[in-house]
């Protein structure tokens, strides 16, 4: 190779140096511009305040989150109230994701990673869109395949193949680039019964309750003279089994709901059962318990009437100082079971799906009330009244 020959390939070198350096720093301006770099937040533009409205889509469900002044509803279920609290935790939780890695991946191949738009076949993946109250775009992403991580002492059989560690995500406008983060957000999910409030109607310190077919006598009905007094059949007639009696007064005070019934004449089938109870407060609850045509569940839609006593008795032979603390006492706790109340109240405009194992105890004819012979197995456990 003489000298002349040698510049010459230097000179190409130069050249496809150039080129090649050139094509570096506009995949790197893409890969900053999209807000992808490695140690970047996801979604750096976005702010919590300006989120009035998400909304998430997978190949199967949607749900609309919408902000209501101080409150959230999910639209797909009448405007139900969402949980505040998980509603919260997703939007901190994309705001302050940091990208663990990127890379460009073609349109073609994201079905692979689950990343394909809901709606365009297979491969889809969860999006979720942001809006603020006027209803302007803020945001847009999909979440993909969950990134598995394999832990050796895990013993549990899902285990097996990993553990989620991570998530594939795509967002809009950052071209073909796809990146993991470190959270499988697995909490982000488009079924519109996974983002109600869960808080329910909780009866209280039960003075009596009966349970029947409506319109005549009930099937049963129990009573006790005193809050921490026995269980008895109201009108006699056998003796009542006091582990029966409490295991369904306590239900109607610990309830959870799995949804909010979009439609309920559509769903139920048979004739309801209804639920009275009336406490030591001077509230009566009455709850009505419907079998849902498929499957195991009820519907449930219940009222709250009566109202809550003004004053507290007077105990015999109290001092000025204990009666100065008690009243303040019992003025603090109307206060409270008063708010409650009418958070209950407002709750009661809806018809609710149940699991039938959690209205079981509800549900018992007379005689599985009845206290078991003299060598029968009881059918609820033994413990004490509340």
């Amino acid at each position: 190779m003489n000298r002349k020959q040698f510049i010459l390939l230097l000179a190409v070198l130069g050249v496809l140096g150039a080129i090649g350096l050139g094509l570096v720093w506009q995949d790197l301006a893409v890969y900053r511009a999209s807000g992808a770099k490695i140690g970047a937040k996801l979604l750096p533009k976005l702010k919590i305040a300006d989120v009035a409205q998400v909304r998430l889509q997978d190949s199967k469900h949607e749900v609309t989150l919408v902000r209501k002044e101080k409150s959230w509803v999910v639209q797909e279920r009448g405007g139900y109230p969402a949980s505040f609290q998980e509603i919260s935790d997703l939007l901190i939780k994309l705001v302050e994701l940091k990208v663990t890695q990127s890379e460009h991946v073609g349109a073609s191949l994201w079905p692979r990673v689950e990343l394909a738009d809901p709606g365009k076949g297979d491969g889809v993946g969860t999006a979720i869109e942001f809006k603020d109250a006027a209803g302007k775009p803020l945001a847009r992403l999909v979440l993909g395949k969950k990134v598995l991580k394999k832990d050796p002492m895990n013993p549990l059989p899902a285990a097996k193949d990993g553990v989620p560690a991570g998530r594939y995500v795509r967002v809009d406008g950052a071209g073909d680039i796809i990146v993991v983060v470190s959270d499988p957000l697995e909490k982000a999910v488009a079924e519109p019964g996974r983002w109600l409030n869960r808080e329910f109607f909780k009866a209280e310190r039960i003075r009596t309750l009966a349970v029947g077919q409506g319109g005549g006598a009930p099937r049963w009905m129990i009573a006790r003279a005193e809050e921490w007094g026995q269980w008895k059949f109201a009108a006699g007639g056998g003796d009542l089994n006091p582990s029966a009696a409490v295991s369904a007064t306590n239900k109607l005070s610990a309830l959870t709901f799995k949804d909010v019934a979009v439609d309920p004449k559509a769903l139920a089938a048979g004739k309801p059962t209804f639920v009275v109870a009336t406490t030591f407060d001077g509230l009566s609850y009455a709850v009505r318990l419907t079998r849902v045509a498929k499957g195991d569940d009820y519907l449930l839609g219940f009222t709250v009437t009566g109202e809550l006593p003004k004053q507290r008795a007077v105990e015999k032979g109290e001092k000025p100082e204990e009666k100065e603390r008690r009243d303040k006492e019992f003025a603090e706790a109307r206060k409270r079971m008063a708010e409650r109340i009418a958070a209950e109240k407002a709750l009661a405009k809806w018809t609710y799906v149940i699991a039938g194992s959690e209205v079981e105890p509800l549900l018992k004819s007379r005689d599985d009330m009845l206290a078991p012979k003299r060598g029968e197995k009881p059918l609820f456990p033994p413990f004490g009244p509340r």
